[in-house]
């Protein structure tokens, strides 16, 4: 099989994990007899420093061409003063919504070499945690109305956290079927008690609820989300989110596996091309010294291998590369205990691809 991928490096440390994807994909072609095209363009502060905006119509044009897209990470202090229309991260958003990938998958777990990693205790931690985010990712404070001006004289501003039925229904649906093939339990996270927004997003949640008789369904205020997430992960199977809400919540659950340089993520939406990025930052601070940790990226790639092409088997096979590559100790410095040997993010991107 043949199949076109639309690969975007962008800023920080994007271009060193990229790298490492690029790599792992052309030994699973190789392995198992599929052909991957990588078409490049420019996003974020690249494509500001490039072509003046921070998505162009190259990129638009490109994607729209493409059977996935793959993303390294945009932002950086580089960019902090330029207008905000012009952002870096008004670049990814506009990519988002252009994709209308609506739907954010965050895997969150521990692999077993790995749990002394975990800021956690191993009592709270037990034979392990496995849950995931299904995130809305289109809609919200992100994408609501927003202003800056004066009111009597005093500067202020404001954003607009908004949502219809519509775009709640769609979302709560991929939670519900998520949930059918995992541990068949739906924590949808609100502010209900607060917010009208909260308000309609748990009438729809619990009426699409209804079409679903087999999973279970709790509700959870974010606040609590936030102290449960830590105190008790094990309980979770998916955790169903706004914008805003997921953004926080999952970067908070990152750290449970050791670093947020493990974790990937999938933006698909109803038809097109899916985003599949790592959760985590550009990291300009140590972007260029060749020790960010590409694990992220990669299985990144692996769940697009999954969710866009059904390839099961190849993606299967790159977690069990991962899987082992950590269990014989071969990781980046973000994982490395105090004395530990860790390996440069070239040595990891090798091991992967060697057991592959």
């Amino acid at each position: 099989m043949e199949y076109n991928i639309c690969m975007l490096p962008g800023d920080g440390v994007g271009p060193e994990i990229l790298k490492g994807a690029e790599a792992v994909l052309d030994a699973v072609g190789q392995k198992f007899d599929h052909k991957f095209n990588y078409n490049f363009g420019y996003i974020g502060g690249d494509a500001i420093d490039n072509t003046g905006v921070p998505f162009p119509d190259e990129t638009r044009d490109l994607i729209d061409k493409s059977d996935a897209v793959l993303l390294g990470a945009v932002g950086g202090y580089k960019w902090d003063t330029i207008p905000n229309h012009l952002r870096p991260e008004k670049g990814l958003l506009a990519m988002r919504k252009h994709l209308e990938a609506f739907s954010n998958i965050r895997p969150v777990g521990v692999y077993k070499s790995l749990v002394d990693r975990s800021p956690l205790k191993s009592e709270i931690i037990g034979d392990g945690v496995d849950f995931c985010f299904v995130r809305e990712l289109t809609g919200g404070i992100y994408f609501g109305e927003r202003f800056t001006g004066e009111k009597d004289g005093i500067e202020y501003a404001y954003d607009k956290e908004e949502y219809n039925v519509v775009e709640i229904d769609r979302i709560a649906r991929i939670a519900f079927e998520t949930a059918k093939v995992r541990g068949q339990r739906v924590t949808s996270v609100d502010k209900m008690n607060v917010l009208d927004s909260s308000k309609l997003w748990r009438k729809t949640v619990e009426k699409v609820a209804l079409e679903y008789k087999d999973i279970e369904l709790n509700h959870m205020y974010v606040d609590n989300a936030a102290m449960q997430i830590i105190k008790n992960p094990r309980q979770f199977d998916v955790i169903l989110t706004n914008n805003i809400f997921g953004d926080i919540l999952s970067d908070e659950a990152s750290v449970i596996g050791g670093s947020i340089g493990l974790l990937p993520s999938a933006s698909i939406g109803s038809e097109g091309a899916g985003l599949y990025e790592p959760i985590h930052g550009s990291a300009p601070d140590i972007a260029g010294k060749g020790i960010a940790n590409p694990i992220g990226m990669i299985r990144s790639a692996a769940m697009m291998l999954k969710y866009s092409f059904d390839l099961m088997e190849e993606a299967d096979a790159i977690e069990t590369a991962i899987e082992k590559t950590l269990e014989e100790k071969v990781y980046t410095c973000d994982l490395a205990l105090e004395g530990e040997k860790s390996y440069r993010t070239d040595d990891v991107i090798r091991k992967i691809v060697e057991l592959l």
